[in-house]
């Protein structure tokens, strides 16, 4: 089957053509998807798409005269695509539900070490000859209260390393977990009640209408003084301008990124050479207690050959007509 791969990066394209072994017939494009780009899926019957694709009504209705009927997501989050129209065009739309939930989780651990341990400052003077230790104190995270937002499967894994590190568990999720509640004293709450009492706060939920800027001026407000937020769901879990008045107020120490909410067209490229044009993330990268990185807690090689492999079946079952396990309704 003919398949146009969008947003194709130098870090998956390999993993991509080797779940592939030669069986449909790929056509790699640099370019994300957008409605300017649509129409270079011109000839193809599925398209393949990164998190940082627009499958946006508009863009879906442009795919459709074109005749593409099979949408395959090399990600787990799907908030990308206007699922409702894909259905109203009888566009079929699958994902890769679970890829390496301990990339996600291992990456959340390392944000929340370098940010205590201010591993970047550290860095930065050892390389400039200077081995002072004055302000790179941190805190010992034996004894800490981390609360934990969504204890599905990246959650669940990032619960078993903290407990590892003998910290107590507040969570909170739509449903709770028996086998962490036993093996880890995990403890649920609500989300006010989690953002009173953690020293850590990570998030580990998809966005959708409910958790849209879950994390908000109501409940930074409620937070710890100092306390450390951890993001690397989904960018518009945060609104990052509450955030940056609660690193200015210092009600938040430490802030730790994967994700941001308007990162399309921003993340996944070089722009080492332009003049940054977002003022948000610009004021973020002046807070010295800030560390972001690019989305890029899921770049393990785990991770993207399970990414290619889910993707490449999935076009398998759509070509063969038989279902996947991994297509998303709307219902």
């Amino acid at each position: 089957m003919k398949t146009t791969i969008y947003s194709t990066h130098k870090f998956d394209k390999p993993s991509i053509e080797n779940a592939n072994k030669g069986k449909h017939q790929l056509n790699f494009l640099e370019f994300r998807l957008t409605k300017e780009t649509a129409l270079l899926a011109e000839g193809s019957k599925a398209i393949a798409l990164f998190s940082s694709d627009d499958a946006s009504s508009e863009v879906l209705d442009i795919l459709h005269k074109l005749g593409i009927k099979f949408i395959a997501l090399r990600s787990a989050g799907f908030n990308h695509v206007d699922l409702e129209k894909a259905a109203e065009l009888n566009i079929k739309v699958a994902r890769v539900p679970a890829y390496s939930p301990y990339a996600i989780a291992e990456h959340t651990m390392t944000l929340i070490l370098a940010l205590n341990r201010r591993l970047i400052k550290a860095h930065n003077r050892v390389r400039e000859q200077n081995f002072s230790l004055n302000g790179l104190t941190g805190f010992d995270l034996n004894g800490k209260t981390v609360g934990v937002i969504g204890t599905g499967k990246i959650g669940s894994v990032l619960v078993k390393i903290l407990h590892g590190f003998g910290c107590n568990i507040l969570a909170q999720d739509i449903e709770e977990s028996k086998d962490l509640i036993d093996k880890y004293g995990v403890i649920y709450s609500d989300c006010a009640t989690l953002c009173k009492h953690a020293d850590i706060i990570s998030l580990h939920v998809p966005l959708k209408a409910s958790t849209k800027h879950l994390i908000n001026k109501e409940h930074i407000a409620l937070m710890k003084s100092g306390v450390m937020l951890i993001n690397t769901s989904r960018g518009g879990l945060v609104d990052t301008k509450a955030v940056i008045e609660g690193l200015k107020t210092k009600k938040i120490g430490y802030l730790g990124l994967d994700v941001y909410e308007e990162e399309e067209g921003l993340f996944f490229e070089d722009h080492s050479d332009d003049i940054l044009q977002d003022d948000v993330i610009a004021r973020l990268m002046t807070f010295n207690n800030v560390l972001i990185t690019s989305h890029q807690a899921f770049l393990t090689k785990t991770a993207l050959t399970n990414i290619a492999e889910t993707t490449i079946y999935n076009l398998d079952c759509f070509e063969k007509q038989k279902p996947s396990g991994n297509e998303i309704s709307i219902n």
